[in-house]
């Protein structure tokens, strides 16, 4: 091919014949860059061809970051990362063969780095680069402390991200819609992403078998709208009932070890389970903001078990280290990512005071004991958006913004839920995200919680102060 383009290039006009050694020289050379632009191109092509989903950005960090991509097949990976202001500075990650029994995923570490340095990165498939139509970037937190104040940044979070498959749906109206969600978050430039549960929702043909859990995920992480979100967002996550198991599932599930597999193939977080527990609890700083993200499933009591010793939602490990991780928190803000409403007064549905209130209750009086100020809850599950508080004894706020759904179908009765604890004009009913934007000086810390609408428009806002 390559010989016949060039044959028909140096004798498409007479003129060649006329010109000099050294015009014909420049004119070939000009041809076989063509030539050599059209096979890279076609190259990268291919190796976009073999692009399941991603690249995305997991944890990130100042001195390393991760880096995660899928292949349709069996292949090589390979990150190429340079300082945005140095093109020349090019580095690699480790190479990582994708296998179908971690479901082709690739997870590659990008270091070392330097703190607060903004970086461009580069997919390779098999060493070939991936052409894409989108920004990948990543920038490591910046090293404030004993310098400056901490620097401001804005944390997107959302739940409920149901992606239809038809057939093997359920019959009827599609429960996934309005996927443009994600590309008006990807526009507000978040620095990080929480995923708060239900991020994928395995259907009755995928639940009890590794095959039908990894297409699941697969299926949902392929959506073309959310892979401009992947690729330069750090994304954090937990689980809830849908991507954990079947619905309202717990502790007893059976295949809840090949959830468990599939979650940490497909999510960057910076670890997975405590205290040598299974499980998807984490705990990271991001600035000067520490956040837990806790796992409502894997050691839970099933909810109908009302005669069960011992009822719990988090099990003893977990919450043990939860409750001394939060009294050793230093941070202006605690962040408590958990898959269902905690502070919420309802006592219905999955709702912590309904199921397990004593475990709920034990948490609230360890924060009041302790004297912590500042913990946020983020949850999910609810198919509606809310921020409910509670001022305990001490005076201290404990806040729960619960932000439902992404894509999924909205609860109808939200309405006409009963919670004493809900801030006024916060209940939302529509597909919606959420974001928080921490600022303000070391001592003065402030949050301004920002609830959005598919097509990124506000619709409400609140700002928390600090308390000292």
């Amino acid at each position: 091919m390559v010989r016949s383009l060039f044959f028909e290039q140096r004798n498409s006009s007479p003129i060649n014949r006329r010109l000099l050694p050294s015009q014909k020289i420049q004119q070939v050379m000009r041809h076989l860059f063509i030539i050599a632009c059209l096979i890279l191109s076609g190259s990268a092509t291919a190796q976009h061809k073999l692009l399941q989903s991603g690249p995305m950005l997991g944890y990130v960090d100042m001195r390393e970051v991760l880096l995660w991509a899928q292949t349709k097949e069996a292949a090589t990976v390979q990150f190429e990362f340079w300082p945005a202001d140095q093109p020349k500075a090019v580095r690699s990650t480790a190479r990582v063969r994708t296998e179908a029994t971690s479901g082709f995923t690739a997870k590659c570490i990008a270091s070392p780095l330097e703190p607060g340095v903004n970086y461009i990165y580069r997919l390779k498939i098999n060493g070939k680069a991936v052409s894409l139509p989108y920004p990948t970037t990543f920038t490591t937190q910046a090293l404030w402390q004993f310098r400056t104040d901490p620097p401001a940044f804005t944390v997107a979070a959302g739940s409920c991200n149901y992606v239809n498959e038809t057939v093997y749906d359920r019959p009827g109206k599609p429960y996934g819609s309005e996927h443009e969600i994600f590309t008006s978050l990807a526009a507000k430039k978040p620095d990080l992403m929480l995923w708060l549960g239900d991020n994928t929702y395995l259907r009755e043909p995928d639940w009890s078998t590794r095959t039908g859990i990894y297409h699941r995920y697969t299926h949902s992480r392929s959506l073309p709208e959310v892979q401009p979100l992947l690729a330069s967002t750090a994304h954090y996550a937990t689980w809830d009932d849908h991507d954990f198991g079947p619905n309202d599932s717990d502790a007893t599930w059976v295949h809840k070890g090949v959830s468990l597999e599939a979650f940490q193939d497909f999510w960057g977080n910076p670890t997975f389970g405590v205290e040598g527990e299974p499980g998807v609890t984490t705990a990271f700083k991001y600035n000067d903001v520490d956040f837990f993200l806790l796992d409502n499933r894997y050691h839970r009591t099933p909810n109908s078990c009302k005669t069960c010793p011992e009822r719990t939602m988090l099990g003893k490990t977990q919450l043990k280290w939860f409750l001394e991780a939060l009294s050793a928190s230093t941070a202006p803000f605690k962040i408590v990512a958990i898959g269902g409403q905690v502070v919420s007064g309802n006592a219905a549905h999955e709702t912590y005071i309904n199921l397990y209130k004593a475990e709920r209750d034990s948490i609230l009086v360890h924060i009041e004991r302790e004297n912590i100020k500042n913990v946020i809850f983020m949850t999910g599950d609810r198919h509606f958006t809310e921020l409910s508080l509670l001022t305990n004894s001490k005076g201290n706020a404990i806040y729960d913004l619960t932000t439902s759904s992404l894509t999924a179908g909205i609860y109808a009765g939200a309405a006409k839920e009963q919670n004493p604890y809900r801030v006024d004009s916060t209940l939302t009913t529509v597909h919606n995200f959420s974001t928080l934007t921490f600022s303000g000086p070391r001592k003065d810390r402030v949050v301004e919680i920002k609830v959005w609408d598919k097509d990124g428009k506000e619709l409400w806002s609140k700002t928390i102060t600090s308390q000292k």
